[in-house]
């Protein structure tokens, strides 16, 4: 069999000891010869005792000062964290009923109160930024009604970005959230009303009385025409500048070379 014999460190590497042999118990070990003399063989079991040790004490945790026992949950690839951290929680609770009354165990670090921590930034500074952005809208284009139309574009492309994501199984994160740019959200719409207000504007002027609904309709459609080839050049250079974020691989180890005995 291969068994595993610890490691012996050079050059501040750990390399694995293994020994292979046919040894399966004990007293497979306490026959085996180690030396011969005067014909006579002398065995491990001759020079000392053979018994199951402990195996070499690489590290130690501690508690409040206390030595303690740490372990670390790995979570699958694809997993959401969250949920895992919760399953964890739940399952110690069920390990604490089978332990002895004076050992427990907890959680030391919940990385669930840190996702949640995060998902109520995320929502805090999405809520603070569409708000501002309404409040920038109304004083620059110095109507309510233009303001809010503009406005309501954020909850739309919430709702649309949120059932994509549901759709493609993309959790909510702080990468997938809080890159999030409200003022690029609304660009496109300020464009479009502000030049549909002022088509509006200069009609009315021109007409010297209110327009009619179907007049109004008529210049937000044109002004909404004459804006759409602007509008979509300037959101696909922006798009032009993400591009190379989407050629990443990600972080890949570089090979170690193999270790050689000193010369």
């Amino acid at each position: 069999m291969s068994a595993g014999s610890n490691y012996v460190r050079r050059a501040r590497e750990s390399f694995l000891v293994r020994a292979d042999a046919r040894l399966k118990s004990i007293e497979d070990i306490q026959d085996a010869v180690v030396a011969t003399r005067a014909g006579v063989p002398v065995r491990v079991r001759d020079v000392g005792d053979v018994v199951i040790g402990g195996a070499v004490r690489t590290g130690s945790g501690s508690r409040m000062g206390s030595e303690a026992v740490i372990s670390t949950i790995l979570m699958l690839v694809g997993e959401n964290s969250r949920v895992v951290a919760t399953r964890v929680a739940d399952k110690l609770v069920d390990i604490n009923k089978s332990l002895p009354p004076d050992v427990f165990a907890e959680p030391v670090y919940n990385r669930s109160k840190l996702v949640n921590a995060t998902i109520a930034t995320v929502e805090k500074n999405l809520i603070e930024g569409a708000l501002l952005v309404i409040v920038v809208l109304f004083l620059l284009l110095g109507n309510i009604r233009a303001a809010l139309i503009t406005a309501a574009v954020i909850p739309i492309t919430m709702l649309m970005t949120a059932s994509g994501m549901n759709a493609l199984g993309v959790s909510g994160n702080l990468m997938s959230l809080g890159a999030l740019d409200v003022g690029l959200i609304v660009d496109g719409a300020v464009i479009i009303v502000e030049n549909a207000l002022r088509r509006l504007a200069e009609r009315q002027e021109h007409e010297r009385r209110l327009l009619t609904l179907d007049e109004r309709m008529s210049e937000t459609i044109d002004a909404a025409k004459e804006m759409v080839r602007p509008t979509v050049f300037g959101q696909l250079i922006i798009f032009l500048v993400f591009v190379p974020l989407l050629t990443f691989r990600g972080w890949r180890a570089r090979p170690s070379r193999p270790w050689r005995q000193p010369s």
